[in-house]
């Protein structure tokens, strides 16, 4: 270890700009790898969505596939009825391929899952007032059909490119369900609290392709 060069400033300096270019590296490739896990999710959803409309299948199809998939990609462990039918909502959710590849591909899969079991609303543009109405729509729904006696009403989060702080509040001043309003910002670098959120390249791979039941 003595033969080593010494830990002078310079060096000490490049080290350190070396590993912030490094670390920078790897999170430009996990958010790679998870951005075509995320559209390759969206993908097969979309094809189960428009092959059981064509051909008639019924939800049994999926536990077919399911089967088939894992028995042809034994490494993988994403293929589960229960995650291909969350691909198959998201699909459906988010039918617009472009808002997926803008917005949604850079978000983990499991934020994914989050967004389709919580009454959260994307807009790839500017706030509408006519989105409230149907965000109202949506929570009534979910009031009717999933909430149990004991719960609260069920509160909606509309998450816009912007908005006119005027408009959502005359949008919201009459309406009688909790319904909140907020603006989302694309960035190509993660803010450093929330770099955990985003799995390791290694995570990715390991547990590729989601939960498992």
């Amino acid at each position: 270890m003595s033969d080593l060069t010494p830990m002078t400033p310079e060096y000490a300096a490049w080290l350190t700009d070396l590993k912030a270019r490094i670390h920078s590296a790897q999170q430009r490739a996990a958010l790679a790898v998870n951005r075509e896990l995320v559209l390759l999710y969206w993908q097969i959803g979309r094809d189960i969505l428009e092959r059981q409309g064509r051909e008639g299948w019924g939800a049994r199809v999926i536990d077919r596939l399911s089967r088939d998939l894992r028995g042809a990609f034994p490494e993988m462990k994403g293929f589960s009825p229960r995650n291909l039918k969350y691909m198959r909502a998201f699909a459906e959710a988010w039918p617009d391929i472009a808002f997926v590849q803008e917005v949604l591909a850079q978000l983990p899969w499991y934020h994914q899952i989050a967004l389709l079991d919580k009454v959260v609303e994307l807009k790839a543009g500017p706030f509408k007032p006519e989105h409230t109405g149907q965000l109202g729509f949506y929570l009534s729904a979910v009031d009717a059909q999933m909430k149990a006696e004991q719960d609260g009403p069920t509160i909606g989060l509309l998450l816009c490119k912007s908005k006119n702080k005027m408009v959502v509040e005359y949008a919201l001043r009459d309406s009688t369900k909790p319904i909140g309003v907020a603006e989302y910002e694309l960035t190509g670098a993660l803010p450093e609290d929330l770099q955990t959120s985003l799995p390791s390249i290694e995570a990715i791979e390991q547990a590729m392709l989601g939960p498992e039941d």
